[in-house]
């Protein structure tokens, strides 16, 4: 999303929902995996309240997204099928995703890795 201070044009969940679309009014598009937005939920649950309380998620390989649920025109509350609701995806929060998602995937697996996680539950 290029404007992220602006909600998007159009929320969009795939059909199995496993991606959620977002489209800003200028026609810009940026896909996320539902797996993705789980383990980097912006929730205290996952963030913690530090750096150093950060959690690293695994097991989220086939989490799917069961509702969108929009937050004022800042946000929105993405519930997951697995029963996480807590993370307030803003738009700036996405946009940022947009932007660095490839390199915080990155990190993820890393950190997977590093614990002795997998990806699948």
């Amino acid at each position: 999303m290029s404007s992220s201070t602006t909600a998007p044009q159009e929320i969009r969940v795939s059909k199995d929902r496993r991606t959620l679309t977002i489209r800003s009014t200028d026609g810009a598009s940026d896909q996320f995996s539902a797996e993705m937005l789980r383990v980097l939920s912006p929730s205290a649950e996952v963030q913690g309240h530090s750096a150093a309380q950060r959690v690293t998620v695994g097991g989220k390989k086939d989490v799917g997204i069961a509702n969108i649920v929009p937050v004022g025109h800042y946000a929105i509350r993405i519930v997951f099928d697995d029963g996480h609701d807590t993370g307030l995806f803003t738009w700036d929060y996405l946009a940022e995703l947009g932007k660095s998602g490839g390199e915080l995937w990155a990190e993820y697996l890393a950190e997977l890795q590093a614990k002795g996680l997998r990806r699948e539950g």
